[in-house]
């Protein structure tokens, strides 16, 4: 028997190796694949791309917030992987209620370590897990200092950024980023023209998710603001799975250009 406890706190008691696993994290079902699972995996959501084999061949169990019950039903899992900030807390209660259900809460990179190591321990996967946690471990030394102040913009229509209670935040000041939003307790905040334009910043990060950011936009912030806006992938700042084994040579190579350029 498998025991132990999700980062909610949920025991979770399995009898033997999940057959059939439903991720409702996008993150997490990238981490799945890589911990050489495909099989046991038979239901993701619809913002699940990657890997692009099983967006295409997983059964989709409708959106992070809106939930095909139905389809999960269908489906029979031994074990559903959720999210707290991914998924509604009323439909996190509906599943807890009905399944065996694995539930991450993740600021930090520990945190991230720590729901791989969970994952890796429920799928009989120890040892694969260790591995990637000790490539990304390897992955976020020596990373490049930026010395920079910015906010990091996840919503237009209204402007929403990323607060410093984020995971977000926490990848932002591994690279000596400093998130200018005044909020120091809030997760996202919602933000105007004023605040911006008076906010003490030299970048504005602008996401590729979850609004899709074009370089139209770069246009309309630097119409509000002196400081420099630039697009940035929002996986890479997000997606707190296997994707981390990705942030150095994105920050490296990517950002480092990125932020020459704007200046």
């Amino acid at each position: 028997m498998i025991t132990l406890k999700d980062q909610l706190g949920h025991l979770i008691k399995l009898n033997s190796k999940p057959k059939r696993i439903i991720s409702l994290v996008p993150s997490q079902t990238e981490f799945l694949f890589d911990l050489g699972l495909d099989k046991e995996v038979v239901g993701i959501t619809k913002f699940c791309i990657h890997p692009q084999q099983w967006f295409k061949t997983k059964t989709r169990v409708g959106g992070t917030k809106t939930l095909n019950f139905d389809k999960i039903k269908s489906l029979k899992p031994d074990l559903i992987i959720a999210n707290k900030e991914e998924n509604t807390q009323s439909e996190i209660e509906y599943l807890l209620k009905n399944y065996t259900v694995y539930v991450s809460d993740i600021s930090t990179l520990n945190e991230a370590y720590q729901m791989m190591n969970h994952i890796a321990q429920l799928t009989q996967k120890v040892k694969e897990g260790q591995k990637i946690i000790a490539e990304i471990k390897q992955n976020f030394k020596d990373l490049p200092q930026f010395n920079i102040k910015a906010l990091y913009m996840i919503w237009r229509s209204p402007y929403m950024v990323a607060g410093r209670q984020t995971f977000i935040n926490h990848l932002l000041n591994q690279i000596d980023i400093k998130n200018c939003i005044s909020d120091k307790k809030s997760r996202y905040i919602e933000v105007n023209d004023k605040v911006i334009a008076e906010s003490d910043l030299d970048y504005i990060f602008l996401s590729s998710e979850p609004y899709p950011f074009k370089n139209k936009h770069i246009e309309e912030l630097k119409k509000i603001s002196k400081a420099k806006p630039i697009l940035v992938d929002g996986e890479i700042f997000s997606w707190y799975g296997s994707r981390l084994k990705h942030f150095k040579k994105y920050v490296t190579e990517v950002l480092s250009y990125n932020i020459s350029k704007s200046n």
